[in-house]
């Protein structure tokens, strides 16, 4: 792949009293990540986030969870990509997408923020510059634009939180197969995948 990636970024808000809502499955994704590779996030102030590095298909790899509030997301991103001197077109970020059903996992390159607070300031924040890639992670739309924060910060129920998990697991799968083979085989892959209940 011309263009590696060197930090992953899970998008979601700090606390304990939403880490397990909706608009942490950026978060979750980094969380396993860094589970999967047997390690863990420390907090560092000057990144305004929690950090890792793993070792990832042949490439050492930052991990990221911004700690300040989503609408403020891009503020870690940007610290850590400048003092690491990492292009955008190097970074990953996870974010939850109400645009795709739970169960359903796209990785994109570049593309508008959607509404989506902390994809709008981390675009902001890399000089404008959108060019990054995105890990959407489904979870539905709550059907009428005046529900969506009480959704996107709510829980799911069990049945639909499943479904997001497997495709988390998923996306996990086809993350080596996006650092050694390139976005349209990992699109491939991944975008045919469909979580199911049963």
């Amino acid at each position: 792949m011309s263009q590696p990636i060197q930090l992953i970024v899970g998008l979601g808000n700090p606390g304990p009293e939403y880490s397990q809502t909706r608009h942490n499955a950026g978060a979750w994704f980094v969380e396993q990540l860094a589970r999967q590779a047997q390690t863990s996030l420390k907090h560092e102030p000057k990144f305004f986030g929690d950090i890792a590095r793993i070792p990832l298909a042949g490439h050492d790899i930052k991990l990221l969870i911004p700690t300040t509030f989503m609408n403020l997301s891009g503020k870690a991103v940007q610290a850590v990509a400048q003092f690491y001197k990492i292009p955008t077109e190097h970074i990953l970020v996870a974010h939850d997408e109400m645009a795709l059903a739970p169960g359903v996992a796209r990785f994109k390159l570049g593309g508008g923020h959607a509404g989506h607070n902390g994809l709008k300031d981390t675009t902001a924040r890399l000089a404008n510059d959108a060019n990054f890639l995105r890990l959407r992670l489904g979870i539905g739309h709550p059907g009428d634009k005046h529900k969506v924060t009480g959704y996107v910060l709510g829980k799911a129920p069990a049945s639909e939180q499943t479904l997001i998990e497997a495709s988390i697991d998923e996306a996990l799968r086809c993350l080596p197969i996006l650092l050694k083979d390139g976005l349209v085989k990992a699109q491939s892959r991944l975008h045919s995948f469909q979580a199911s209940t049963a």
